[in-house]
């Protein structure tokens, strides 16, 4: 028996006790009340020591679980520092593919101008060499209706 089971034992003692007539105190045995409170006396020091571990064994498991729980917390905060950390670096790296996208665009766009108005130049320049071999081809051709051969060269001589 551990000390409170004795000490309730020997309550239920005194509470079934025989009644000393007009008097508050009542009739128990000296002996087997001794007894129980000796025994009581003797196991309640192991008894708080037990208790007193306990405790302290309470305590240092909250302790711990306390320390987990910070640990636990300050990973996750990492964890959601560096998850927020890379989703900027990723949005970052979007932002950076995109502008050097509209950059090349605009480069391309550019550049696209200035080929198309390059060949429209030569295209021109092209259009008056035709225009001016055209016009030597129908003088040669309207030169060729109304003359022999001989007429014909020396007009080609006196053209160079």
């Amino acid at each position: 028996m551990d000390s409170i089971e004795k000490l309730n034992t020997a309550i239920a003692i005194v509470e079934e006790a025989r009644g000393v007539p007009l008097s508050a105190s009542c009739v128990v045995h000296r002996g087997e009340m001794l007894e129980i409170l000796e025994g009581a006396r003797d196991v309640l020091p192991a008894d708080l020591s037990g208790a007193e571990d306990i405790i302290k064994k309470r305590d240092q498991i909250i302790e711990e679980g306390r320390a987990s729980a910070e640990s636990m917390i300050a990973t996750a905060r990492e964890d959601v520092a560096r998850m927020v950390e890379q989703t900027s670096i990723v949005q970052a790296a979007r932002d950076e593919a995109q502008r050097i996208l509209d950059e090349a665009r605009d480069v391309a766009e550019d550049e696209r101008r200035e080929v198309e108005a390059y060949i429209d130049g030569r295209l021109a320049t092209l259009e008056v060499i035709l225009n001016k071999t055209m016009e030597a081809v129908a003088r040669g051709r309207e030169r060729l209706e109304g003359a022999d051969d001989k007429d014909i060269l020396s007009q080609l001589n006196s053209d160079d």
